[in-house]
């Protein structure tokens, strides 16, 4: 069996980690979740604080998953680091994954708010999982920072389009001493094997899922996705040759 993911001393039995944006329902979100078999889900704390998400946090207990309160819609680190207070106080959790976007049209994190919000957020005693660029520097001062774990995109969020950067997302795993976990852009379960080929410790992902044509088997789709690119890349492939090499004997059978 494969061994568990392990992030700040918490044992999770997945490394598949769910988002809820975008599910049709509760009952085909539930489905997808139990498919999925995640042990820890992203909520958005704004939506919480409206009261929109009270029947979604009942949902998750009952399926006994972790809450992961992010900090979605925030521009900057005051906003991110306020929000992530508000969660702790309302959720009773010191976990947070931390989003400090720069735009609305492209969703991509502002590296500066970033950075500034999780070490504020460290300092103040919580677990920071962060949302960043695929950039390499970026994820090492974030580390160096106190994260608990680096989260680089694989493309924009929402867009389906699977890892852009395979180059930079191995540099990443290959220096981290924390997790890493590929977070946003997964658009089906090939997307989500090479992400742990390449050395990440667990995928997050919300849409290709809740907005598949078939939330449940995708999910299922995901869970396999991702237990099988792990286990190919502690199994460790075979080099990549320029010319052909026989698995069989080449000499005469008689």
């Amino acid at each position: 069996m494969s061994e568990p993911l392990v992030i700040a001393g918490k044992t999770l039995t997945s490394r598949l980690i769910m988002g809820t944006g975008g599910a049709a329902n509760q009952q085909i979100l539930r489905e997808a979740l139990v498919a999925s078999g995640t042990a820890m889900t992203t909520v958005a704390m704004r939506r919480v604080d409206a009261g929109g998400h009270t029947g979604l946090l009942a949902l998750l207990d009952d399926l006994g998953i972790t809450v992961l309160p992010n900090t979605a819609g925030c521009r900057t680190a005051d906003e991110a680091v306020l929000t992530a207070r508000l969660a702790r106080e309302a959720l009773d959790t010191n976990w947070i994954k931390l989003e400090v976007i720069a735009d609305d049209r492209t969703l991509l994190p502002d590296g500066v708010e970033l950075l500034d919000a999780a070490e504020q957020l460290v300092d103040d005693g919580f677990v920071v999982l962060p949302y960043t660029n695929d950039d390499p520097v970026l994820c090492r001062q974030l580390e160096e920072a106190g994260c608990a774990a680096v989260m680089p995109l694989a493309a924009p969020i929402g867009t389906g389009l699977g890892i852009r950067n395979e180059h930079n997302l191995e540099m990443i795993t290959a220096a981290a001493g924390v997790p890493v976990i590929c977070d946003a852009g997964i658009g089906t379960a090939s997307d989500a094997a090479r992400a742990m080929e390449l050395g990440c410790a667990a995928v997050l992902l919300a849409t290709a899922v809740t907005r598949a044509d078939d939330p449940v088997t995708m999910a299922r789709a995901m869970k396999l996705a991702v237990e099988s690119g792990h286990l190919a890349r502690t199994a460790g492939r075979i080099p990549k040759r320029f010319w052909s090499q026989a698995s069989s004997p080449t000499g005469s059978p008689v």
